[in-house]
């Protein structure tokens, strides 16, 4: 916990990026039966039945002192779609020279999921710019993606998804909305609080 803060509480460093990271899964539902049409300004009408589509997994990262917001749809959730968004967020800061990943304790996320997707010579490049930090188990809310993905439910999936195709331009418009915007997210739990909340701990 006490790395967390440490880490949260450095100011943004451009060639030691702090990225949170995490993922969702969301049900993708379809109307069975077409609601009340209405008219501008009305409150549409929805049947309560719904057929169920199946699920997606949603990757999410947010450098919450930097403002950038980076999310991906996949199918599933395995090994190999982690270490190949993982991939991608290398790829999104080139002149980072650690790029600080902070994840929770997800049989996934680890260097053994770049292995299996990447082998071992792009694996052992890709880890000299790469630090893991692991929020400890039963605390994942030290992790700021938790933040972000409570976000993402509010104002982009409370609603029926009914495909992959829409769900994919639904959170890309999202992304794109929250970088624009710049929105940072603002940590406010130190180790002087933490002392506060968890006595037993410093005793």
């Amino acid at each position: 916990m006490e790395n967390l803060l440490e880490l949260y509480n450095k100011p943004r460093d451009v060639l030691h990026p702090v990225v949170c990271l995490d993922e969702k899964s969301k049900q993708l539902l379809e109307d069975s039966r077409l609601g009340k049409s209405s008219l501008p300004g009305e409150i549409a009408i929805r049947d309560y039945e719904y057929v169920r589509k199946g699920t997606r997994n949603i990757f999410v990262a947010v450098e919450p002192k930097g403002g950038r917001h980076f999310t991906k749809v996949t199918a599933r959730r395995t090994k190999k779609d982690y270490a190949e968004f993982l991939a991608e967020l290398v790829i999104e800061y080139p002149a980072a020279e650690i790029l600080h990943i902070v994840q929770d304790n997800l049989n996934t996320h680890s260097e053994k999921s770049l292995l299996l997707a990447f082998g071992k010579r792009k694996t052992k490049q890709m880890m000299k710019r790469i630090k893991f930090h692991f929020t400890p188990k039963h605390a994942s809310w030290l992790n700021m993606a938790e933040i972000e993905i409570g976000i993402l439910s509010r104002q982009c999936l409370k609603g029926r998804i009914p495909s992959e195709e829409k769900m994919k331009r639904e959170v890309s418009a999202w992304t794109k909305d929250r970088n624009k915007k710049g929105s940072l997210i603002k940590w406010g739990f130190g180790t002087d609080k933490a002392k506060i909340a968890f006595p037993t701990l410093y005793e």
